[in-house]
């Protein structure tokens, strides 16, 4: 698979990033080496790069992969919701210990939503500088849901890399559209940034029409690397047939057929609200005392599960 630069960064990632949320207990709950043993397949198709989060609690899965592989060879990005030194250094401990690894690729601030939000957060990104000087990190970035957040980081010469959301109906993006995302992402391109998408199927929302939504995104050369969910070999094969071919092999069609997700709220929900307050896209809301979803606002980020403190909130 081609690799490419990412932005000014010295660093080469393959045109199709393997995004490790599906793996994790907020969605599909592999065990590590089942984790492990995808992650791997899709390495050995060219996949070189992999996003991960510090929320995801995943880094068991991807430490298990590590020790089949050169650790040179293959790139990580993780994120976290650091704001100050103290929650900065142990978010980078925790990473660095739980992958047993000596260094992160890329270390990004999670869901930044604009100007404000960094300047709030430049304690941490502070503490990254120096641990970058160190040989700890790699590149420093940030992740945003919000095209007010992509802008946000052309003011900041220290955020080298770029992580938005963007598909072709806008799905998730909470303060724009569509072609407002492109335009954010171009100028940051063109200010040597490297920029990986997330979402280009919408959460899953666009799988009906997964050919024209990757596409979509494909043709936006400003994007390096596109980050989308994977958790069945027929699905690595079916992106990575989308990536060279820009279709899906019929075959490879009839396997992932059934594999359209949904969130799911278990019967034992205690209607506590804490999930309505975490999702930001208004997709929950509480009705005859449980929480209920609307499947046109849910994104399937899986996020809400974190505040789940029954355990009752699934990506299935």
């Amino acid at each position: 698979m081609e690799t490419v630069k990412l932005g000014n960064t010295n660093i080469e990632v393959s045109r199709l990033c393997f995004g490790s949320l599906t793996i994790s207990p907020l969605q599909r709950n592999f065990s590590y080496e089942k984790g492990a043993e995808l992650i791997k397949y899709g390495f050995d198709k060219g996949i070189n790069f992999l996003d991960t989060a510090e929320l995801y609690n995943n880094y068991g899965h991807i430490n298990k992969f590590l020790e089949k592989i050169n650790r040179k060879e293959f790139v990580i990005s993780t994120k976290s919701y650091s704001y100050s030194k103290d929650t900065a250094k142990k978010s980078l401990d925790k990473a660095l210990r739980e992958l047993n690894t000596d260094y992160i690729d890329l270390f990004l601030l999670h869901e930044q939503e604009s100007e404000h939000t960094i300047k709030g957060h430049f304690e941490a990104i502070e503490y990254f500088l120096k641990a970058k000087e160190k040989g700890l990190i790699r590149a420093i970035g940030i992740s945003t849901h919000r095209v007010e957040g992509v802008l946000a980081a052309l003011k900041y010469d220290e955020i080298e890399v770029v992580h938005p959301i963007i598909n072709k109906l806008g799905i998730g993006i909470q303060d724009g559209t569509t072609l407002d995302m492109i335009k954010a992402i171009k100028k940051c391109h063109n200010a040597g940034k490297g920029i990986y998408g997330m979402k280009p199927l919408g959460g899953g929302h666009l799988l009906n029409n997964v050919e024209e939504a990757f596409n979509f995104v494909q043709d936006i050369k400003e994007i390096n690397s596109i980050a989308i969910g994977l958790q069945s070999r027929a699905e690595i094969d079916a992106n990575i047939n989308l990536l060279n071919k820009r279709y899906i092999d019929s075959n490879l069609k009839a396997k992932i057929r059934n594999t359209n997700r949904k969130l799911h709220i278990a019967e034992w929900c205690i209607g506590c609200g804490k999930c309505v307050s975490a999702c930001k896209h208004n997709a929950l809301s509480i009705k005859n005392s449980k929480s209920i979803v609307d499947l046109n606002k849910c994104v399937l980020c899986g996020y809400c599960g974190k505040y789940c403190s029954e355990f009752c909130i699934k990506i299935i």
